[in-house]
C-alpha cells in the first residue's frame, strides 16, 4: 500500500477507488483531473484518494444516478438502485428477477402476476427499492486501505 495523504487518514489508490465505485481507473483519474474527486499524490507521484472524500463522492454519485430514474410513485424505501433486468425465471406462481445496478446484482422474488404486470424481461430498465429491518454490514478480511 501507499503512504497516507494525511497522517492517520485512510487512503485508496485509483484502482481501489475505481473498484469501489464500479467504474474504470481512467474514469476515476478523469474525475480527479476535473476536480470532481479530491485527490493528492504520494512521493512517487501516484494519486491517492482520502477515504472520507471517496465516501462523500460515492454518496453524491449515487444521488445523481437516482436523479435520472424519472418519476415514480410515493415510497418509503431510501435504498434505490437503478439498473437493468438481466434474468427472469417464472413458474406458475413465482418469479425470480435479477437486476444489475452498476457493480451490484440484486435478486427479487415476486409473484408471477407482478412480474407479468411489470413486463419484466432481460433488457428492461428498472429500479430495485430495498427496505429492510435487518441489514448486516461486513468488513473485508483484508482492508484495501491503509491507516497510519
Amino acid at each position: 500500500m501507499t503512504q497516507d495523504a494525511q497522517p492517520g487518514s485512510p487512503v485508496y489508490r485509483v484502482p481501489e477507488a475505481a473498484a469501489l465505485l464500479g467504474v474504470s481507473a481512467d474514469t476515476v483519474r478523469r474525475w480527479a483531473d476535473a476536480g470532481k474527486l479530491r485527490s493528492t499524490r504520494d512521493g512517487s507521484g501516484r494519486r491517492l484518494i482520502d477515504a472520507a472524500a471517496l465516501a462523500e463522492f460515492a454518496t453524491q454519485l449515487g444521488r445523481s444516478a437516482l436523479a435520472g430514474v424519472g418519476p415514480t410513485g410515493g415510497h418509503s424505501a431510501r435504498n434505490r438502485f437503478p439498473g437493468i433486468v438481466t434474468r427472469v425465471v417464472k413458474d406458475t406462481v413465482m418469479a425470480h428477477v435479477e437486476l444489475q445496478a452498476g457493480p451490484f446484482r440484486l435478486v427479487s422474488l415476486m409473484s408471477r402476476e407482478a412480474a407479468d404486470e411489470l413486463r419484466l424481461a432481460p433488457g428492461v430498465t428498472a429500479v430495485a427499492s430495498v427496505k429492510a429491518t435487518n441489514v448486516t454490514v461486513e468488513l473485508p478480511a483484508a482492508p484495501s486501505h491503509q491507516t497510519s
